[in-house]
């Protein structure tokens, strides 16, 4: 059953992690009130960004972080990243900003689809289970069969976690938040996937790795950074992914779907 757990082994991260090229530095981080941006570089002068969702916020102080511009000289991203496993929230997102700053794939891999478009078409006349509060909930009701949407906090209509196990299994497609390896939930969730359905992991925390179609999923949809200016301006005022500027949402989807 989906928890909320601490310090538990994660499979999917541990497979990420062990597989991540080397020779690339932490430079910086920042630490916004809904995001954290993670940026390495490499000896050849190449910079990427990473993102990963930081809920709840930074609080004033952790460890050796602050919120906003941390200028790090980290040698190793790779070993950086390894925060990722950890329970604490803060480093599990500069650790999952960092891991998907070191999984960009090879742009002619991914694809322009937008995760909420997907959703719409693979989902009419289905039933769709949505681990996440999307922005798009409203349009895709119009359209599904059937719609089941889980949330750590559920509102009046939305489920919770202890429901999954008797839900998930029924519906045809499963679309979860790429969020959900913050807490570690991820491989939880997939796990209770109909071996027919069709999985969506989304949005910004979402890594880009085809290790993830192991997993049972079918498309990642992420986002790849465009303008760094752009981006740490959304990140400094706190907007939401939806209205963020700086990145383009793009997807890798498993061969032969």
């Amino acid at each position: 059953m989906p928890t909320n757990p601490t310090n538990q082994t994660d499979p999917i991260l541990t497979r990420l992690l062990e597989n991540l090229p080397s020779g690339w530095r932490v430079s910086q981080l920042y630490l916004g009130p809904t995001f954290t941006a993670s940026f390495i570089e490499n000896t050849d002068g190449e910079r990427r960004i990473g993102l990963a969702v930081l809920p709840g916020g930074v609080p004033s102080e952790v460890g050796f972080l602050q919120p906003g511009f941390n200028r790090l000289d980290l040698p190793e991203a790779s070993a950086f990243s390894q925060h990722a496993l950890n329970s604490e929230r803060v480093k599990v997102s500069a650790g999952l900003a960092t891991l998907n700053a070191l999984l960009q794939p090879d742009p002619t891999l991914l694809s322009p689809i937008d995760a909420g478009d997907w959703l719409v078409e693979e989902g009419r006349d289905r039933q769709v289970a949505l681990v996440g509060r999307f922005p798009f909930i409203d349009e895709l009701e119009q359209v599904v069969r059937k719609l089941w949407v889980f949330e750590l906090e559920p509102q009046p209509g939305e489920y919770g976690f202890r429901q999954a196990p008797e839900i998930i299994p029924q519906a045809a497609i499963l679309a979860v938040t790429g969020s959900s390896l913050l807490n570690h939930s991820l491989h939880d969730y997939l796990a209770l996937a109909n071996p027919n359905a069709k999985v969506i992991v989304l949005g910004p925390s979402t890594p880009l790795s085809p290790l993830m179609f192991e997993f049972g999923v079918h498309v990642l949809s992420g986002v790849l950074v465009e303008d760094e200016k752009a981006l740490l301006d959304s990140i400094a005022k706190g907007l939401s992914f939806r209205r963020m500027k700086g990145t383009k949402r793009v997807s890798l989807v498993r061969p032969g779907l």
